[in-house]
């Protein structure tokens, strides 16, 4: 996908490109089975007949007290209860782009958890499940590695720097304006940054919100659980908010302004030659995966999570997935590694994205959302103010950077603005859509996985500095 926008005659069909880490379509809920008519009855793949069964049979092990304590149970009943809620999402007309899958996969089984619907055991089997059987770093190091190792390097090498004033620019303002903002209204310079702007940008929960819980439960002593609720709000009302900005952008490029050559590209991104937009095309990704590639890829996850961990136990200050992400960045712009390993790890993350999304919500919601935390969050009028002026800070900051770039300033508000400031793959979606500008999709997930990368180091580096006051 070029930078430009062809016209209808020249061009190309798009590629698809892998959902981001909590996209609602990523579970697949509703997809029919390769080589199949997509169908309405189906959840991931299975036809009803046969998945309702399933579902039913791991709800009587949970309800007769019977359900075990293992790895793959856990897989068991986060899958089935991730992908049936998020089924049901998707059959919602119109709510079901605003991350209405998302919305009930993560916060209903902890509804059912609050009023006592899943049994103690049951609960205590999940906690084991995304702790101690370490479910979350293996599901969460998947994605990070293969987001990372799935970039094409001629992209980061050749347009990086463009592209990174924008990206970088953003969140490096986002977090110090609205830190002072915070400040300014009581709230607190770091705790705005830690639980709303650091969140919000982050362009998810598995890079974002999920990790950002583990280090501050880490710097504090305390649980995940602790922060994760509050997180988890800013995300979900942030995600709503860009999509309705978007389509106000998407508005104001019509009626206003629409005279100023670099004000509204009516979909192109750049004011460039055709020759610098052909330098950030983005190559197809491979139509399918081997057994062996997704073997070579779970090693390679695998490797730089004892890496990782590795160089945290000798910098402690930088979290274990920061440290992921430099190792994996510096093999991916280094260039030593054959283009088939570094393919094998993006299609293993492609998987884990797809396969395992859903378990992950659905797990994170049993374990570590306290349902009172949440309401609380959204009955705080400061908590959500800060929300919405982050994400029009952000549009706003994108916009101004990438005119300096030569972006058009609509364009660029959305892709990277707002698109780092929603929940990633589905509402990367959801916020191009409202915008009409859908093709733009394969550079919101450059600046959603790049930028969440950036902004989870970001954060763990900012943890021990301004974190002593907060946690």
């Amino acid at each position: 996908m070029s930078l430009t926008h062809p016209s209808s005659k020249d061009r190309p069909t798009p590629e698809p490109t892998p959902p981001e880490e909590t996209d609602a379509d990523s579970s697949g809920a509703g997809s029919a089975a390769v080589g199949e008519a997509p169908s309405r009855w189906t959840v991931i793949g299975l036809p009803m007949w046969i998945f309702l069964p399933m579902f039913l049979l791991i709800a009587l092990a949970v309800y007769t007290d019977t359900f075990p304590n293992t790895l793959i149970s856990g897989f068991a009943l986060a899958t089935a209860l991730g992908v049936m809620l998020m089924w049901i999402g998707q059959q919602v007309p119109v709510l079901k782009d605003f991350g209405l899958p998302i919305i009930l996969a993560l916060f209903l089984p902890a509804v059912f958890v609050w009023q006592g619907w899943i049994p103690a055991g049951t609960v205590e089997a999940m906690e084991a499940f995304t702790t101690e059987q370490g479910a979350w770093d293996f599901i969460l190091v998947s994605i990070i590695t293969g987001a990372i190792l799935g970039m094409p390097r001629q992209l980061i090498i050749k347009a990086g720097v463009r592209y990174a004033v924008p990206v970088v620019g953003t969140i490096v303002g986002v977090l110090a304006l609205m830190g002072l903002i915070g400040a300014a209204l009581g709230y607190g310079f770091g705790r705005t940054i830690f639980f709303v702007a650091a969140p919000v940008m982050a362009g998810g929960l598995p890079i974002g919100a999920i990790p950002m819980s583990e280090m501050y439960a880490e710097a504090s002593g305390g649980a995940p659980a602790e922060y994760l609720s509050i997180l988890v709000s800013a995300v979900l009302v942030a995600n709503v908010l860009c999509v309705v900005f978007a389509a106000v952008l998407n508005g104001l490029g019509k009626r206003a302004l629409q005279t100023r050559t670099w004000f509204n590209g009516n979909g192109q991104l750049l004011r460039a030659s055709a020759e610098d937009a052909e330098s950030m095309r983005i190559p197809a990704k491979p139509s399918g995966s081997t057994f062996a590639a997704l073997g070579q890829g779970l090693l390679i996850a695998g490797t730089l999570y004892v890496v990782g961990s590795m160089l945290n136990s000798v910098v402690p200050d930088i979290h274990t997935y920061a440290w992921v992400t430099f190792v994996a960045a510096a093999i991916k712009i280094i260039g030593f590694v054959p283009d088939s390993i570094e393919d094998a790890a993006s299609q293993w993350g492609d998987y884990a994205t797809a396969a395992f999304v859903p378990a992950l919500l659905a797990s994170v919601s049993i374990a570590s959302i306290d349902i009172g935390g949440v309401v609380e969050g959204f009955t705080d009028p400061t908590f959500i103010l800060l929300i919405a002026l982050t994400v029009g800070v952000a549009g706003v900051i994108a916009g101004l950077l990438g005119y300096l770039v030569r972006f058009y300033v609509v364009e660029s508000a959305i892709v990277p603005g707002l698109v780092m400031a929603d929940t990633g793959g589905s509402g990367d979606v959801a916020v191009l859509s409202a915008a009409e500008r859908m093709h733009l999709l394969p550079f919101a997930t450059v600046a959603t996985r790049l930028g969440g990368a950036l902004l989870l180091v970001l954060t763990s580096t900012l943890v021990p500095i301004l974190g002593a006051g907060v946690f």
